[in-house]
């Protein structure tokens, strides 16, 4: 028996049936160029006023996408200003707010009322996971603006030098415990990166914690109170001490922000010979917060390294040793393990705790590729605001950042100012000048040549090694590639 269909309903599901087309097409226009969907559902006004701003923005894109391919450095100083930032911030919140607004009258338009009992369920359905999915995703953009507009204002305070001496930026590497009682901290770490201002080819200047004799140059207000040199008959009064002085005698820096960081910048540029740009601090304990965010550093380990050991100067208490870092090759360090690598001293020299920290440095810089950055910007803005403090103005990042991208696959050269170079109870600095100047003319003479980077992945990975090895740290003084240093043997 053949069933009967009525006419009117045929016509009545079929006229269902373009209403839900036309709900879901809508929607799907809204997603793809907002505003689309009003002008062609008769609300023009809307529509065009949408439209707009969708071409503005595609406009505003391509031409900061112009901007990073011919003024990198001003493109990149731009985005990094923390107005810009706070501008992106709002604007994500407002064109997000807007952008949901959109579906829900792209829905309207659909005329709801033509819709079968099943198409009021799935084209509401449909509009509320995408207005859903772009409120989010706005919400979580202007986040990312906010988190990086208080790194840059926070951490990049400005202040240092954005000229180039001699066609080089030098910049003053510390790391030490900060926190609470700054006033008293003491970088263990100090190192120079000295950077080509044209090719980024860099080369990295270490001192050690227990240098003797630091002369103050004569524009120093320190100088007449150690007009010999920076010593004491206890010898207590070592190069990583110049900062607890500085902040002792704030009186003398009356315009400085951190005459810690002033007093040091001033010992270490007339020990090495270098006009300073700007420094960088960074706190040793949150470190591993940093090299936790970019998912860890690989490293060749040559000789095992103790975590934990050592004695409280103060107190004479001695801490066991918790575990071992290697032997082993390509090991993968978290930020905890990173941290002890580089700051061990039970069993070892500070001379080899400098090889280690310069070989983590040259993992980071050789493994630290942009899909990262871009992938864990939070994590990292997040560690950068804990741990890090700068005179680097944000409208000198582009600059530096460029430098910093082009050096990565150039080799990088490395000095250590120890046994049997230099002496740190009696310590040569013309010798010191000498060899700086030497291993700068050595390392631009390798540029004029047209010497070639090395081979790197896309990405930047592959690992960095870190010798202490059985061969002795304390004759690998120098070295034109610190690869070669970090290695197993």
């Amino acid at each position: 028996m053949t069933a009967v269909t009525s006419p009117l309903l045929d016509a009545q599901v079929r006229s269902q049936g373009v209403a839900l087309r036309r709900g879901l097409t809508l929607l799907g226009m809204t997603l793809v160029v907002p505003g689309s969907a009003q002008l062609a559902g008769g609300n023009e006004r809307i529509g065009r006023f949408a439209f707009r701003i969708w071409l503005t923005l595609i406009a505003l894109a391509v031409l900061f996408g112009v901007l990073l391919l011919t003024f990198r450095s001003f493109a990149i100083g731009l985005y990094a200003n923390p107005i810009t930032l706070q501008l992106l911030r709002w604007a994500s919140l407002v064109l997000g707010a807007g952008w949901v607004l959109l579906f829900i009258n792209a829905w309207r338009l659909g005329d709801p009322a033509a819709l079968s009992a099943r198409g009021r369920v799935i084209v509401p359905a449909v509009a509320f996971v995408l207005a859903l999915a772009v409120g989010f995703g706005s919400w979580n953009l202007a986040a990312a603006f906010d988190a990086q507009s208080r790194l840059f204002g926070n951490v990049f305070g400005g202040g240092g030098d954005d000229t180039s001496n001699q066609g080089r930026y030098n910049v003053l590497l510390l790391g030490g415990d900060a926190g609470e009682g700054r006033e008293g901290l003491r970088p263990d770490t100090m190192i120079v990166a000295s950077i080509d201002a044209q090719t980024g080819r860099t080369v990295l200047f270490s001192l050690p914690r227990n240098l003797q004799w630091a002369p103050f140059p004569d524009s120093s207000p320190l100088k007449k109170l150690y007009p010999n040199g920076y010593w004491c008959k206890d010898e207590s009064c070592l190069l990583n001490a110049v900062y607890t002085l500085g902040m002792n005698h704030k009186d003398l820096y009356p315009k400085s922000k951190n005459a810690g960081i002033e007093a040091t910048m001033e010992v270490i540029s007339n020990i090495l010979g270098l006009e300073l740009n700007y420094y960088a601090l960074v706190d040793l304990k949150g470190f591993k917060t940093l090299v936790d965010a970019v998912g860890g550093i690989t490293l060749d380990v040559a000789r095992k390294v103790p975590i934990g050991g050592g004695t409280d100067l103060t107190t004479g208490r001695k801490y066991p040793i918790t575990g071992w870092i290697g032997p082993g090759k390509d090991l993968h360090l978290d930020g905890y393990k990173a941290l002890w690598f580089a700051r061990s001293r039970e069993g070892s020299t500070d001379y080899e705790r400098m090889a280690r920290q310069k070989c983590v440095l040259n993992a980071m810089v050789k493994q630290l590729n942009p899909v990262t950055v871009l992938t864990k910007f939070q994590e990292i803005a997040k560690a950068g605001e804990e741990i890090v403090a700068t005179d680097v103005p944000t409208s000198q990042l582009g600059t530096l950042l460029d430098l910093a991208q082009r050096g990565r696959s150039l080799p990088l050269s490395s000095v250590s100012f120890a046994p049997p170079l230099i002496l740190p109870v009696k310590p040569d600095f013309a010798k010191i000048r000498e060899v700086v100047a030497t291993k700068i003319a050595a390392s631009e003479a390798k540029d004029d040549k047209g010497d070639q980077p090395k081979t790197a992945s896309p990405d930047g990975s592959g690992s960095a090694s870190a010798r202490p090895s059985n061969q002795s740290t304390t004759s690998q003084t120098q070295a034109d590639d610190l690869d070669s240093v970090c290695t197993v043997s």
